[in-house]
């Protein structure tokens, strides 16, 4: 039966209610994926044909300390069955290709633990400590054949630095296979993305990609990772302890939405505190210039009443003169006539000295500020306490996002010229303590902040690839940083000659940690 258009219209209305109010899908980080994306390689199986190097075949490998990689025991399994292969790594950013050895192989759970034979200095990746196991998005990291043929990749290029490819999903729940413990999941993997690592919108590790599900082409996919249950224990006994972090995984917005929120809620309550001092003082105000008024009015009718009281009696008293001086008693005359002249005048100056309204404002503001002056002095103000000395600084969880830095207390020894445990000066600049650290041994840069009046630490963390990195050590090579005591001067010199760096950047860190700084008692 046809509908009519009235029925089809609210159908249409309901429908995009329904597609409004479904659950919109988290994106991964980009930054955060492309950071994990340094640290992973491609881990080529070559023969050699005289000077010739072959490949045979590739997979792929993540860093999980700086000469140490991971990936599947099937992916290096020919180099283990025939001694005349080698095994080649090949990173992602800016080094050039070395030999590997094999330090373990578990066939069990298909991993095996790489080691360079050539200094490498890798970016190790993050294993999540508390990853999900039943849904969430995820992204594989990896070098999938298909792609290489796609783009027609000669042997050379093979051996060449190229990032990995990604690709999105979402965890399936947790199949474990016949022998080991496994993540099912929807981020598509190929043949050569086997030892890559399954990463969560932060880029921790959750898991190893191993092997997808058969399909028979129109039904849907799903693939099989390693999952960090079995990754964890194969490191540690193999001596490796990894990066892990378990904390939740947010984004920079989120926070900086939280910040402002936060903001907005101290601002809102100054506001209302001055509010309700404004209001507290106008209420103190009209009671005082009730009180003051109805003292004015009191004022003015006991000097009135005195003045007529002292005009009846200079009055009696100039009778009295005049009688007096009829009887011809010049004594009492005078007697009487000085009183009546006194009265005179006093009730004169009486009346001309009533307090006018005039006087309520001038009388209000000296009370308010006797009130005032009362109140502090009644008050015994908090001396100042220097911000000099040592603190224990301890991670704000809820302000801070951590995707592989440590979290443990900070002790931290500061000087009220800007000195860092007696040895590291910081710059200032608008009033804020900075420090920037270019690491020569590591592909990330810290801006470390400390406030010594609200007590807290701060530091944020750029994760850079090869060509940033190479341009920040450039502008830290281009001035020298000063020793402590240098005095005001020299360190806003020095947070002037750090903005170099701080220009070069992004527009956000990949971490940040916020650590609430409290004295040593």
């Amino acid at each position: 039966m046809a509908q009519s258009p009235i029925t089809s219209f609210w159908l249409a209305r309901l429908f995009a209610a329904m597609i409004l109010l479904a659950p919109v899908a988290a994106s991964a980080g980009p930054a955060d994926i492309e950071a994990a994306s340094r640290g992973v390689v491609r881990v080529v199986i070559v023969e050699h044909d005289g000077a010739e190097v072959i490949p045979v075949s590739h997979g792929t490998g993540f860093a999980v300390s700086p000469e140490r990689i991971i990936t599947n025991a099937h992916v290096v399994q020919e180099a283990i069955d025939d001694p005349d292969l080698a095994i080649g790594i090949v990173p992602s950013d800016g080094e050039n290709a070395v030999y590997g050895r094999l330090v373990s192989v578990s066939p069990r759970n298909d991993l095996a633990l790489l080691a360079t034979t050539s200094p490498m200095n890798l970016a190790p990746l993050t294993i999540s400590g508390n990853p999900p196991r039943d849904s969430g998005s995820v992204t594989s990291i990896g070098y999938p054949m298909n792609v290489d043929r796609a783009q027609g990749l000669s042997i050379t290029q093979i051996f060449q630095s190229q990032p990995p490819v990604t690709s999105t999903g979402f965890l399936s729940g947790s199949r474990p296979t016949r022998d080991f413990d496994s993540l099912l999941h929807t981020a598509p993997i190929a043949r050569g993305n086997s030892g890559g690592p399954l990463v969560d919108d932060c880029g921790r590790v959750v898991g190893v990609n191993s092997f997808g599900a058969e399909s028979g082409g129109a039904d849907a996919e799903f693939f099989f990772a390693v999952s960090t249950r079995e990754l964890l224990p194969f490191l540690r006994a193999n001596d490796i302890t990894p990066q892990v972090n378990g904390l939740p995984c947010r984004s920079l917005d989120d926070l900086d939405e939280q910040e402002r929120q936060r903001a907005e809620r101290e601002r809102l309550a100054r506001e209302q505190k001055a509010q309700a001092q404004q209001e507290a003082l106008a209420r103190r105000s009209a009671e005082a210039r009730r009180d003051i008024e109805f003292a004015i009015l009191a004022e003015r009718d006991n000097r009135m009443a005195l003045s007529m009281l002292l005009a009846f009696i200079a009055l009696g008293a100039g009778g009295y003169a005049l009688l007096a001086n009829g009887r011809g008693e010049r004594g009492q005359v005078r007697i009487a006539g000085g009183i009546a002249v006194i009265a005179i005048l006093g009730a004169g100056i009486g009346w001309l000295s009533r307090p006018g309204f005039d006087e309520v404002e001038d009388r209000l503001q000296e009370l308010l500020r006797a009130e005032m002056n009362a109140e502090d002095n009644g008050v015994i103000a908090p001396a100042p306490q220097p911000t000099d000395g040592q603190y224990i600084c301890v991670l704000d969880t809820q302000r801070s996002r951590v995707t592989s830095s440590p979290t443990d207390d900070l002790p931290l020894e500061w000087s009220d010229d800007g000195c860092v445990n007696g040895s590291t000066q910081y710059g200032l600049t608008n009033g804020d303590w900075t420090r920037v650290f270019v690491p020569g041994n590591e592909a990330a840069v810290s801006v470390n902040r400390f406030d010594p009046q609200e007590g807290e630490y701060r530091i944020d963390r750029y994760l850079l690839g090869h060509a940033e990195m190479a341009n920040a050590r450039k502008a830290r090579a281009e001035y020298q940083a000063p020793a402590c005591g240098g005095g005001e001067d020299a360190a806003r010199s020095f947070g002037a000659r750090q903005s170099a760096i701080l220009s070069l950047l992004p527009e956000q860190p990949n971490e940040r940690l916020v650590y609430k700084c409290d004295t040593v008692r």
